[in-house]
């Protein structure tokens, strides 16, 4: 009875923000996840106006600011984090995405330093390759996410490990392996602890970052030459086997699959996963700041072509060279008159709204 009437509860401002019938305005809005600087917030704080005013789908927390190379970003303490997201919450009249990157290793924001469990790399796990060794680590990633009041976690990365040497992949430890069928299944049970505790996973990076030899962070990553069919091979049986689970997409750019767009921006590549993989959940750009986004295309540009391409949720972390204090402001702006010439239709901003109000509802409180 007591989960049923949380249950209840949680799905009230869903609920209620639905019946309010939500302006187009606010379902562009619901588009957007944010990043943003603070561990404490106010009425007057901006992201507290982000939320109430535009009434913003999400926000991607940091434990680090790149811009000015400090800690002092969103986390300081797990007490501090689960104020910090419970005040975020309140000036929402609907769920917020809380999203934070949380592979375990080197990928890490709820580090043991603020107080947290200890994590190990995907790596480790996939090389030891035991169901009940990733599932103690998944669950454990997991429940200090949902202890805290995040609710979206983008993990696991499911590249497989084409190049080793990759500097955002294989470096890193980020893959649980070269062989695919071990990246699908410590995925498989890396996701499924996370669906126990109601917090959604998003596999990453579609439809492959694996094998690159360049980072998307700094620019163009070109994998027309390095990319193998084993790349696919976690998403065509994860898309299946786990539900519900979202999807990343990569900046990475295979001219064998497209030949002018990156895959965030490009309709050919995410039609494999619409219409291929029959995959109709939720699709979450990579950060659309990062350097093989912003250094190639303007914002508009960029919002137009992932809109149109199938992205759900743009991404704009706040965190890679510079801190925009008005990126809400200007992403709005940018989709209005988007919208307005024609060029993104009402329609395609509506499928994205009902995906994203049908994830909500699939989160626990």
């Amino acid at each position: 009875m007591k989960k049923t009437i949380l249950l209840f509860a949680f799905l009230i401002p869903i609920f209620a923000f639905a019946q309010n019938k939500p302006t187009l305005e606010q379902k562009m809005a619901q588009m957007l996840m944010v990043g943003f600087r603070g561990t404490e917030i106010t009425q007057q704080s901006p992201v507290a106006q982000w939320i109430r005013d535009y009434q913003i789908g999400g926000i991607i927390l940091f434990d680090y600011d790149v811009p000015t190379k400090s800690r002092q970003r969103n986390i300081v303490s797990k007490q501090q984090l689960k104020t910090l997201i419970s005040n975020l919450q309140s000036y929402s009249s609907t769920i917020l995405f809380i999203a934070i990157d949380e592979e375990g290793g080197n990928v890490s924001r709820l580090k043991a330093e603020y107080g947290f469990s200890r994590t190990v790399t995907p790596k480790y796990l996939g090389t030891i390759d035991k169901e009940d060794t990733t599932r103690f680590y998944a669950a454990q990633i997991a429940r200090k996410c949902r202890e805290v009041g995040i609710n979206v976690n983008f993990a696991p990365s499911v590249d497989v490990d084409v190049n080793p040497k990759c500097p955002v992949i294989g470096k890193l430890n980020r893959s649980f392996s070269a062989d695919a069928e071990v990246v699908t299944r410590n995925s498989r049970w890396f996701v499924d602890e996370h669906n126990k505790q109601g917090v959604l996973c998003s596999l990453k990076h579609f439809p492959g970052h694996g094998s690159s030899v360049s980072d998307t962070h700094l620019g163009l990553a070109d994998v027309t030459d390095t990319w193998q069919n084993k790349e696919l091979k976690p998403y065509q049986k994860l898309l299946t086997e786990v539900q519900p689970v979202a999807v990343m997409t990569a900046h990475i750019f295979n001219r064998k699959f497209d030949s002018q767009y990156p895959a965030t921006l490009s309709a050919k590549i995410l039609a494999k996963l619409r219409n291929d993989l029959h995959f109709n959940g939720l699709i979450f750009s990579d950060d659309m700041m990062m350097n093989a986004i912003s250094k190639s295309y303007g914002l508009e540009d960029a919002i137009r072509l992932a809109i149109n391409a199938g992205v759900d949720v743009l991404i704009f972390s706040n965190n890679i060279d510079m801190y925009n204090a008005d990126i809400v402001k200007d992403a709005l702006a940018a989709m209005k008159k988007l919208v307005a010439s024609g060029k993104i239709t009402e329609e395609r901003i509506n499928q994205s709204y009902q995906r994203i109000m049908k994830a909500k509802q699939g989160l626990k409180n």
